[in-house]
């Protein structure tokens, strides 16, 4: 079965996922801000005390001064506890997340570095520290309301609004950076993630027209490196310039070298490798975008990780055979193996692989399985979620879940040899042991 789909979605956009996989952007930014609103709340200020004294309200210009000076120990010290403070709360933060880390998975890492609320608590943190250095320089020794250049009345109150923005924020990212050591929670946004990826893909069966007789293939050119984004758009002009049809040898999530692969061409002409320029981007790691197993391979992780000897914690191991099961769910009555992108005319230009039936089943409970026998709340969870997808999915697709059922059915009875302990660890339950 496969999946087809015109090229209507928006091309792939690599500048904003490596904006999104980076952390300094966003700080940066920040500090722009921090700069660009220092120069305008002084010039602000620098206008009303000129205003004010035009008018002569001498007065008015006195009770600023006063109103600046008694902010002005607030920014002060906010000016210098703010660098000490944004080190010692991002220093707990990132030892919570590497044992996080190393008892759930790796990968956990990656939700923290692409958190919005990290970004910007630490941006909103930094340009605080800045805006305060900048507002102190604009200080004033001179106090006589006739005589004074500015009064930073206007950037004091900014300063403090600041602050209360930076104090809300510590509260919103503490609750977040406390969720995601939580493994619950990030069990449940890698599986968010994983259904934005489905989303992202144009689940119609084109049928089986076979394609044209391959010409020639064109080989990656590049960094070596993890396919995370194709520019499917860009493809699908190149091979209707040239008249053919092109298929991705990789998958997304496929490890590419320089000189491997890329691109087969089908009928029509060969596309030269200058024209096909970023069209396939790489990384250094997967990403949901174009990658339908990488939360299912996130997942398995997590449970192996949970069924090892060194941790034991089989109710972590059943969280995640929740989650799988629940994508493979969403995935079961769906066609799959391969997205075929047409041009205007509704000619196939494209072809993609994606992960078929079998491979994700494999992919969810192929390595779960195997380190699951000895368990018996992993393994009951695990024939309760094969007998449910077999009763969601259609009889097509039945065959790799029964091969599994079968499979965990042998290695039990190898590796328990009471019969009634068999037959325990075999009877499906939902929770496991409860």
């Amino acid at each position: 079965m496969r999946l087809s789909g015109r090229v209507t979605r928006r091309a792939p956009g690599p500048v904003r996922e490596y904006l999104r996989d980076t952390f300094w952007f966003a700080p940066a930014a920040g500090l722009v801000g921090a700069a660009l609103l220092a120069w305008l709340t002084t010039a602000a200020d620098a206008w009303l005390v000129s205003a004010l004294r035009h008018e002569g309200d001498l007065a008015a210009v006195k009770r600023l001064i006063s109103v600046a000076d008694d902010s002005r120990s607030i920014v002060t010290t906010v000016g210098a506890a703010m660098l000490t403070f944004i080190g010692v709360v991002f220093s707990i933060s990132l030892v919570a997340l590497q044992m996080a880390g190393q008892q759930f998975s790796p990968r956990v890492v990656r939700l923290y570095v692409r958190s919005r609320i990290t970004k910007c608590t630490f941006s909103v943190f930094l340009a605080t520290f800045l805006f305060c250095l900048l507002v102190q320089s604009s200080y004033d020794s001179d106090t006589d309301p006739a005589t004074v250049g500015t009064v930073p009345f206007l950037s004091s109150l900014c300063a403090v609004l600041l602050v209360m923005v930076s104090l809300v924020l510590f509260v919103a990212y503490v609750n977040s950076t406390l969720r995601l050591t939580r493994v619950s929670h990030i069990i449940d946004r890698i599986a968010r993630e994983s259904f934005r990826a489905a989303r992202a893909h144009a689940f119609e069966s084109p049928g089986d027209a076979p394609l044209p007789e391959a010409v020639g293939t064109v080989a990656y050119r590049g960094r070596a490196g993890v396919v995370r984004d194709v520019n499917a758009a860009r493809l699908v002009r190149v091979a209707r310039r040239y008249g053919t049809v092109l298929r991705l040898e990789p998958r997304a999530g496929d490890f590419v070298v320089p000189g491997t692969p890329l691109l087969t061409a089908h009928g029509g002409t060969v596309p030269p490798a200058r024209s096909l320029r970023r069209a396939v981007f790489v990384g250094v790691e997967r990403t949901y975008r174009e990658d339908l197993g990488f939360g299912l391979r996130q997942l398995a992780d997590i449970a192996l990780r949970a069924s090892s000897p060194a941790i034991q914690d089989p109710t972590t191991a059943v969280q995640a055979v929740d989650r799988i099961t629940h994508v493979l769910a969403a995935l079961a009555d769906r066609p799959l193996g391969a997205v075929h992108h047409r041009d205007r005319a509704g000619a196939v230009r494209l072809v993609r692989n994606v992960p078929d039936w079998a491979d994700l089943v494999d992919l969810g409970f192929a390595e779960v399985r195997i380190t699951a026998v000895g368990n018996p709340q992993v393994t009951r969870r695990l024939v309760a979620a094969l007998d449910d997808l077999m009763r969601l999915a259609p009889a097509g697709r039945r065959a790799p879940l029964e091969r599994h059922h079968a499979l965990l059915a042998r290695a039990v009875e190898r590796a328990v040899p009471e019969p009634a302990e068999q037959d325990f660890a075999l009877r499906p339950d939902r929770q496991g042991i409860g």
